[in-house]
């Protein structure tokens, strides 16, 4: 069993290195498809990608609730990493989580077991935090959307395979929704609920 002092460190400065990673984030959003890379490096627990480490000591806290997967779960050490860096609860319940860490994509629950906010409130919905092979070797990926000059693509290899044809369901959802971060080592890359697929994937 491992102690807390056994814990891999979090970010080696705290403040600094969130800001940082707040940016990245929001030029991943700004800039859907695009690949950014985390720059500051964040110990994580086996099972979970720096980049994925990164993102939980920027934006989760004691008030946001977290999914794991079945494989992020199998783990103690990530569940007991989230909870001493972070102090956000991790949930059994994906209806109700603000964020989903999910190691194992090519079995992603269906999309509706997740929160797509409400019209009133559609920042209340899930962002899922998808661990996948690679962002820069793989099918190439056609994109439009806000924050796209005209359409972008993506070269990755994202499980699973049909994830932009589920994502579709956000054209009816709008304004709710599910956001996706992409994550590949220290790297990152934002599908926004807006982005859509062209073609490819």
């Amino acid at each position: 069993m491992t102690t807390v002092a056994e814990l891999r460190a979090g970010f080696a400065d705290k403040v600094l290195s969130a800001q940082s990673v707040f940016r990245s984030v929001m030029d991943a959003m700004a800039r859907p498809g695009s690949v950014q890379r985390i720059g500051p490096a964040a110990g994580a627990p086996v099972g979970m990608m720096r980049g994925t480490a990164a993102i939980a000591l920027t934006l989760f806290d004691h008030d946001t609730p977290i999914w794991l997967d079945s494989r992020m779960s199998a783990t103690p050490d990530v569940a007991k990493w989230l909870k001493f860096h972070t102090s956000a609860p991790v949930v059994t319940d994906s209806s109700i989580a603000s964020f989903a860490l999910v190691g194992d994509p090519e079995n992603l629950p269906v999309l509706d077991r997740f929160a797509s906010g409400s019209n009133e409130y559609p920042d209340r919905s899930t962002t899922l935090v998808l661990q996948v092979e690679s962002l820069t070797d793989g099918p190439v990926i056609e994109l439009q959307g806000p924050g796209i000059d005209g359409s972008t693509a993506l070269r990755a290899l994202i499980r699973p395979w049909d994830l932009f044809e589920r994502l579709a369901i956000n054209a009816a959802l709008f304004p709710r929704g599910i956001d996706v971060v992409l994550v590949h080592d220290d790297s990152i890359v934002a599908i926004p609920r807006t982005t859509r697929l062209v073609r490819g994937g």
